[in-house]
């Protein structure tokens, strides 16, 4: 004989699979759709490359007959498709214990709330890009009349590593990255869209602070280099959904101060 609650469990138990394969669904289609956005840019912006080592061949300033504002929209659709592509498989698991939790409250537009949630994420990273922009401008201006600052591409690189590295192995990485998992266990959310867009900044913040080594080593390396955003995709996940989080981060930020210190070491060599 079943009892109430078995039935009840076994009534939910089609909803829930329904739920998770749409948001899978979802997830995937954005992952995608990010993906080929950013491989576009790539495509269609292949100076874009290094913000350290090769600021000529990246077109900071405007083309004979552009504007500022048009290079900074292609800047930071560029910047956000690599953003959504590297960040996606770590944030979704984020997003689905809140939509859990929003429908744990009776709201029945859980699937659209956390998709909000999905964007103020996202809206911080661009954010991030509007910040980093204006910084690859002023380095390249600087270049460009003082050509000899060139000679030290290779070891601003380097540096550039060393420094996301160690930062990989500090206690402010280390809280913020922890802050990443809080989502799980935070107060029962409140089921409005400002709450979730404020609730996707919020965890965006956490996450951009936390990813600031990881995502200064891909600028100095190249962000439009496809390995070098694999490397950071499985870094990134690895930190936030492995058991030992924590180890990941710090065995990738000995690993890229190594590669910084090998790098250092050979620029000196060469000068």
């Amino acid at each position: 004989m079943s009892t109430p609650g078995a039935e009840t469990g076994a009534a939910l138990a089609p909803a829930w699979r329904h739920a998770g394969l749409r948001f899978l669904g979802g997830t995937a289609l954005a992952m995608a759709a990010a993906v080929l956005a950013w491989n576009a840019a790539m495509r269609a912006m292949a100076g874009m490359a290094v913000l350290c080592g090769n600021m000529v061949a990246m077109p900071w300033r405007p083309s004979p007959g552009g504007t500022w504002a048009g290079l900074l929209a292609a800047f930071l659709g560029m910047w956000t498709a690599m953003a959504v592509a590297m960040m996606l498989p770590a944030v979704a698991p984020a997003l689905w214990r809140y939509r859990r939790r929003l429908h744990g409250t009776g709201s029945r537009h859980a699937d659209g709330l956390a998709s909000m949630a999905g964007l103020g994420y996202f809206c911080t990273w661009t954010l991030i890009g509007l910040l980093v922009f204006p910084l690859g401008a002023a380095l390249a201006a600087l270049q460009a009349q003082v050509p000899a600052l060139a000679r030290l591409g290779p070891a601003a690189t380097s540096l550039a590593l060393l420094a996301g590295g160690l930062f990989q192995l500090t206690a402010l990485k280390a809280r913020y990255l922890a802050g990443c998992h809080l989502d799980g266990r935070a107060a029962v959310p409140c089921a409005r869209p400002g709450a979730a867009w404020r609730h996707g900044l919020q965890l965006g913040l956490r996450c951009g602070v936390s990813c600031a080594g990881l995502t200064a080593s891909l600028l100095a390396i190249g962000m439009m280099d496809w390995r070098a955003m694999a490397i950071a995709t499985a870094a990134t996940a690895g930190e936030r959904l492995a058991p030992g989080g924590a180890r990941v981060a710090r065995i990738t930020g000995s690993a890229l101060a190594t590669a910084g210190m090998l790098m250092l070491a050979r620029a000196a060599q060469t000068a």
